[in-house]
């Protein structure tokens, strides 16, 4: 079962969606897992798919836009602030303890693409999150800044200027994440996400696939896997495909992260 609800995070409200096992009765406190979207998407795409699968083996599970994105709170909307997701994650967990059927010594995080840089983020200080995983995991810092750092300098200088045409009165700029067609030429991994989120596979009226281009001087800031060693002795499961062009963000974060157990490399 599928129910709508709201939670607060730092002053905004965020939309969500709680999925229940089916069986639950009365009384039952089960474990649950928060599920987090890829930047510029909503709950109702990946996280939906792992929701249903994580409650049909017995989970509760929290599905929700994340602060400046879909249905949630928050100005300008498309701001990629990455303090505030992993503030978001924190916030998703404290509205899982008041919850009656939730067992709050049982709750686990999932991040997908880019929140699969913010979900450990978020729990190297964040001890109620008792287990963390991953799939296709990145940090949104080192994807933009890494293809050629000095584009991305120019664009952590823009956003200053950026802030003060805001200040003056001007929208904020908005930049695409994918292009609205691709071809031959086009680089197979945005060819890969043009697949699933720009056709009607993936396709949802609130993920733009747009973000506000001064979030970089933010994202400049910013460090998924700084101190991932600090999850230890939690268990932290990344999941990523042996051919995927975003494999190296796992590998690099499980090289900071401690011991690995034997056979899971």
């Amino acid at each position: 079962m599928k129910t709508n609800v709201t939670f607060p995070s730092s002053g905004l409200n965020l939309a969500g969606h709680v999925y229940t096992p089916d069986g639950t009765t009365s009384g039952d406190r089960l474990p649950a897992v928060v599920v987090g979207h890829p930047a510029t998407s909503v709950k109702e795409q990946a996280p939906a798919v792992y929701a249903l699968k994580l409650a049909a083996e017995g989970f509760l599970v929290l599905t929700f836009d994340a602060a400046y994105q879909g249905e949630s709170e928050g100005a300008p909307h498309g701001l990629e602030n990455p303090c505030q997701r992993a503030e978001d994650f924190r916030n998703a967990v404290s509205y899982l303890t008041t919850r009656d059927d939730v067992d709050p010594e049982r709750i686990g995080v999932l991040g997908i693409c880019a929140s699969g840089g913010y979900v450990p983020y978020a729990a190297q200080t964040d001890h109620r999150m008792k287990a963390v995983a991953t799939v296709s995991a990145v940090d949104f810092t080192g994807f933009v800044r890494d293809g050629d750092p000095a584009a991305f300098e120019k664009l952590v200088e823009q956003a200053g200027h950026l802030r003060t045409e805001e200040a003056a009165g001007k929208p904020a700029t908005l930049i695409d994440a994918l292009p609205n067609a691709v071809d031959d030429t086009t680089p197979h991994l945005v060819r890969e996400f043009f697949d699933f989120y720009k056709t009607p596979r993936g396709r949802h009226p609130r993920a733009t696939n747009r973000w506000v281009l001064r979030s970089i001087d933010q994202l400049a800031q910013y460090d998924s896997y700084v101190d991932v060693h600090k999850i230890a002795p939690r268990p932290l499961l990344m999941i990523a495909g042996t051919k995927a062009e975003t494999l190296p963000f796992s590998q690099n974060a499980v090289a900071k992260a401690g011991e690995v157990v034997d056979g899971l490399l």
